[in-house]
């Protein structure tokens, strides 16, 4: 299945894209794609509704507005050089442990919606990423029994203020959180739709030259790992995203640095999870 969420910001309602690509309006049976749904078999009752309702469900309009596949979840979580290429162009040796940061939700946004260069920003960065969305509650949990605590995967672009990652002290999440930093979707695809999450091409394009063009297959760290390894630290709740981590080509990796300005577009995709473009806009 692919789940969507449309509507206006702050009002999204619940939808479903078909294999023939009709888009169905679930809201009458879904109240929203959140942690609750995820933890109380959600996935399992949209199935069922769906064979027994697509034949009558009414259509998304054409044209409607995209919001995050997922509403608000209670963590973004973020994996830092986590492909070989990307550690060596950021000048940094690829880390022994997974390098782990929080983004903060209200940085969530639609797939579509557009960039928002923040006041004082000269450095603000793109970075195309897979991202993984947990189905159930995990602790402690094994490599083995990971991948049956996702629920699918999304395309995320984690963007980044480097000068206030970088270069202000403390912890990145100073440069990751800024409002429209964490554009997310166009959909979720639910496990079953992706044969292989470790062998999908990302990209990203930047005024329609590539940027970005890379494989999950050279994640330094695997998922299964990865959901492991956090749920030692941390309880992961349905609904939250791990973000794997980017390939190489962001503008920091450029000699010299490229980064972002006002009227640039970015567009970006992931196997079988779709394409997002922002078009940005420096905030006065």
């Amino acid at each position: 299945m692919k789940l969507i969420r449309f509507g206006q910001p702050g009002h999204e309602q619940c939808g479903v894209i078909l294999t023939d690509n009709r888009r169905l309006d679930a809201s009458a049976a879904f109240q929203n794609y959140d942690e609750a749904f995820f933890e109380n078999n959600g996935l399992r009752h949209l199935s069922a509704w769906i064979e027994a309702n697509q034949a009558t469900a009414p259509l998304i309009p054409e044209g409607a507005r995209l919001g995050s596949p997922i509403a608000r979840p209670s963590k973004i979580i973020c994996i830092g050089l986590n492909y070989r290429d990307h550690a060596e162009e950021s000048g940094m040796q690829a880390p022994s442990e997974p390098v782990v940061f929080f983004k903060s939700t209200t940085a969530l946004t639609g797939p579509n919606d557009g960039l928002k260069i923040p006041h004082g920003s000269e450095k603000t960065d793109w970075e195309v990423e897979l991202g993984v969305v947990i189905g159930k509650t995990a602790r402690r949990i094994s490599e083995s029994d990971a991948m049956d605590h996702v629920a699918g995967y999304v395309l995320h672009n984690d963007y980044s203020e480097r000068a206030w990652q970088l270069e202000r002290g403390g912890q990145w999440v100073k440069g990751k959180s800024a409002d429209t930093f964490a554009p997310l979707g166009p959909w979720l695809a639910t496990a079953d739709e992706i044969a292989d999450p470790h062998n999908l091409r990302l990209w990203l394009k930047v005024n329609d030259v590539t940027k970005q063009n890379g494989n999950s297959s050279n994640l330094i760290f695997k998922i299964p790992y990865l959901i492991s390894y956090l749920s030692n630290f941390m309880t992961l709740l349905p609904g939250d995203v791990i973000s794997t981590g980017t390939p190489a080509g962001v503008g920091l990796g450029f000699k010299p640095p490229q980064y972002l300005k006002d009227g640039d577009v970015v567009e970006l995709g992931i196997d079988g999870l779709g394409t997002q473009r922002q078009n940005v806009r420096a905030l006065k």
